[in-house]
């Protein structure tokens, strides 16, 4: 999901107005993140597990590296 909004933010090569969308919620303390998942206060597909157990950076694709419970599922 933060890629999603990443990418989702980034320009485009197409000529008019362009729409931003912004993640909701408010950005963590870098001093004080939460515990878990950091992004799982602002992520739309956050789970019960986001906010208590921080997701493993694993390959999932050839050179992809994510760090998601959502892949779990995959």
């Amino acid at each position: 999901p933060y890629t999603q909004a990443l990418l989702a933010s980034a320009p485009k090569l197409e000529v008019g107005k362009a729409t931003y969308f912004a993640v909701k919620g408010e950005i963590p303390s870098p001093l004080n993140p939460p515990s878990g998942c950091h992004f799982h206060p602002r992520c739309p597909h956050a789970m019960p597990r986001c906010s208590v157990e921080k997701p493993l950076l694993r390959e999932i694709a050839p050179g992809h590296m994510s760090a998601c419970h959502l892949n779990d599922a995959q």
